[in-house]
Parts: structure tokens; C-alpha cells; sequence
């Protein structure tokens, strides 16, 4: 793109966010370092709409990087519950420790910023670009997708070769002012009007530069990414384990795998004898009263599909018979809630709760 094009691309593009830009989002409003920071970290593979109710609790509870970084992860992961992809939580209480321990603040150089966890190009650029103005481009889903299309490119953008391409003219049209507002007009513009389906051709401020629309194959890009093997199915039995205290029975996720540090029911595979299992697991003196089959439930992970089998265990055991530590514990459902729990466990809690045969687990 000439040089010319390049300046008519960015005032275009901020003339139209002047008028049609998202200017109320949460985040835009005193947009601090640590505010982008964890707007930037929520919104990684999830949408405003979503991040918008956990991000205005999760700073009302962590207001600056001092109280996050303070936290223990439970009480971080209580409020990322039913956000998912909890590694980014994980990630984001980590790189908190790691900035106040060492710079008592976020970091304001890009080569510091990179170094935290969970942090990569595109996020250090979007915090440096939308919290302080700073000259750095960014390339999230929203701008890979505007480009893709601006140069009408016929790859996908996530091989190397093309994602260094896309840097390189994310770099390009940069302008050397207003680059906050630019940033934000570029992912406003790909969540609204350059959008994956249906793109809003007609009122796009920066059509006249773009090759898709000029060859009327917009809807072409971005070219999807090659198939691979159907996701794999796997399945659980999720076994809740109910005493006479009208209490449940927990453990703590490890920190790594699917739903790590938070709180879920125990699990063993669809085949086994509870009766047996919960000897061998547990060891302790009680007395199984009835085991009640409930409605599977169906979770998507990004690369494998689990079909939940849950099943109630009425035992007649007081708690103490099972021994308790910081990873295993008895608790009301009412106090279960107050815990980080993954979605497929909130959601059998409710239904339990629900259930007009199954009262006594209130």
C-alpha cells in the first residue's frame, strides 16, 4: 500500500470511530494499564458481551495490580468460574505476582511486558497502545480478519509465514498519532462491521483500500484453517457424594489440565463399581444408602468433546470419616458456590437444587 493509502487508512478509519466507536466499554473508561491488562487477558477467544459482567466484578474485587497480586489463585478462579479457558486466569494471577514483585506496577516497556505470563506480542502491544499511547501494533482475531481481507490473502493467517506478513502490515499503517484510538477502532471495526459472517460492506470506513471487496470476494476471508481429525469423545463419570450433614463432597483440580485449581466433583470412568471405588478411595466406614443415575450432560473443550455421566451417592458416613485436607473437602451447596467451580459442575449443582427429589442437598 503507498504511503498515501497508508495515511487515508488510519484517518479513515479514526473518522469513523470518532463517530461509531465504542467508547463505553468498561475498560475504555480510565484505561490504566492493569484495567487493559485484564480486559485484554478476558477477551482472548471470548466475546465483549460475555467479558463485560466478569470484568466489571473481577475489577471491583481486584481494583489494582497490589490486590491481585496479593489473592491466592482459589479466590481468583472463584471469580473466573464459567469464564473458561482457566489457564488465562492462572496466567493473569502469576503475572501479577511476577510484575509486583519486581516492577511494583505493570511494566511499561514492551520487552518486560512480554516476559509475563500469558502475555504475548499482540496483548503487550494492546496494553501499550490503548493504556499509553504507545506506538506498537497489535494483531488479535478482529485485525488478522480486516487484513486478511484488505490484501486479499489466500492462506491461512495462522501459518508463519502469514502471520509475519500480517505483522509486518499491522507495522505499516501504524500512524504516529492518536494510536489509542486507532488500536480500539481497529477491533471495533472487525467485532461490528468487518464481522466473519455477513461483513457490513456498505458503511465500512476503508472499503476503497480493500481488495476483497474490490474483487467482491470478501467473503472468502479469512481463509478457514485446514481441517484436521473430528474432535475425540471422551467420557467421565462424575460421582456426587451426599451425607446426612446435607453436604457435598469436593476436590481440588490440579493447577495443570482441564479445569486446574478449580473445585469439581470426583470422577471415575463409566465402568466402575461405586461401591467399590469409593472403599478404595476413600476408606472409611459408611454405608452406601442408594445410588441414583442423573442425566448425562455433554461439555465442548477446544480439542475434544466429554460426555458427563453423573451419579448420586447417598452415604451414610458423618464427614470425618473422610479425612479433608486443602484439596478435599466437605461443604453445603450454599458454600459451594462461594468456590471456583467449572461449568459443568455449577450446572449439576443447579440442577440438583432444582430437583424436587434430590431437596435434602440443599
Amino acid at each position: 500500500m503507498k504511503q498515501e493509502n497508508l495515511v487515508s487508512f488510519s484517518q479513515s478509519l479514526l473518522e469513523w470511530f470518532d463517530s461509531y466507536g465504542r467508547k463505553h466499554l468498561p475498560w475504555k473508561i480510565n484505561p490504566t494499564p492493569y484495567r487493559v491488562w485484564v480486559s485484554e487477558i478476558m477477551l482472548q477467544q471470548t466475546q465483549v458481551t460475555t467479558v463485560i459482567s466478569y470484568y466489571e466484578r473481577f475489577t471491583k474485587h481486584f481494583s489494582d495490580l497490589s490486590c491481585l497480586a496479593q489473592a491466592s489463585v482459589d479466590e481468583v478462579l472463584e471469580l473466573w468460574a464459567g469464564l473458561g479457558y482457566y489457564a488465562r486466569g492462572r496466567n493473569l494471577h502469576r503475572a501479577a505476582q511476577i510484575a509486583w514483585d519486581t516492577y511494583g506496577e505493570i511494566p511499561p516497556h514492551f520487552e518486560d511486558l512480554i516476559k509475563l505470563p500469558g502475555i504475548g506480542r499482540s496483548t503487550a502491544g494492546a496494553i501499550l497502545a490503548l493504556a499509553l499511547n504507545q506506538s506498537y501494533p497489535v494483531l488479535d482475531g478482529n485485525v488478522k480478519r480486516i487484513l486478511t481481507r484488505q490484501y486479499a490473502i489466500n492462506d491461512w493467517f495462522g501459518h508463519p509465514r502469514i502471520e509475519k506478513l500480517l505483522w509486518q502490515y499491522a507495522e505499516e499503517l501504524l500512524p504516529t498519532e492518536r494510536v489509542a484510538d486507532y488500536t480500539q477502532a481497529l477491533m471495533d471495526l472487525g467485532a461490528t462491521v468487518c464481522t466473519r459472517q455477513r461483513p457490513k460492506c456498505s458503511i465500512c470506513p476503508i472499503k476503497d483500500s480493500c481488495q476483497a471487496y474490490f474483487l467482491g470476494t470478501q467473503g472468502n476471508y479469512p481463509v478457514p484453517k485446514p481441517q484436521k481429525n473430528p474432535l475425540s469423545l471422551r467420557t467421565t463419570q462424575m460421582v456426587i457424594l451426599s451425607n446426612h450433614q446435607q453436604e457435598i463432597f469436593l476436590e481440588h483440580r490440579p493447577l495443570t489440565g482441564i479445569w486446574g485449581g478449580l473445585w469439581s466433583f470426583p470422577e471415575c470412568s463409566i465402568e466402575t463399581n461405586l461401591e467399590s471405588w469409593c472403599e478404595d478411595q476413600f476408606n472409611f466406614n459408611y454405608q452406601v444408602e442408594s445410588i441414583k443415575k442423573l442425566p448425562s450432560l455433554r461439555h465442548r473443550f477446544t480439542h475434544f468433546i466429554l460426555d458427563i455421566y453423573p451419579v448420586l451417592v447417598q452415604v451414610s458416613s458423618e464427614h470425618n470419616n473422610i479425612a479433608e485436607s486443602n484439596q478435599k473437602t466437605w461443604v453445603s451447596t450454599k458454600k459451594a458456590y462461594q468456590l471456583g467451580l467449572p461449568a459443568p459442575t455449577l450446572k449439576l449443582l443447579k440442577k440438583l437444587n432444582e430437583a424436587s427429589d434430590l431437596k435434602h442437598m440443599v
